[in-house]
């Protein structure tokens, strides 16, 4: 049991230590990688329908 709250009482201090975002700062952050997700996906579905068109164009 000892070793269960020595565990706890050792994740509660990394906690205090960890600096949270504010919420500015996390709305600012969600936006770039929502936005970077989005960009990607846009840029492979070109680049497959680049590629499966010019294979097309071959066969």
């Amino acid at each position: 049991m000892a070793k269960k709250e020595n565990f706890f009482k050792g994740v509660k201090s990394e906690m205090e230590k960890t600096s949270w975002p504010t919420k500015e700062e996390l709305f600012k952050y969600t936006v770039i990688v929502v936005a970077t997700v989005i960009f990607f996906l846009v840029f492979f579905y070109v680049l497959d329908f680049g590629i499966t068109s010019i294979i097309e164009l071959i066969k």
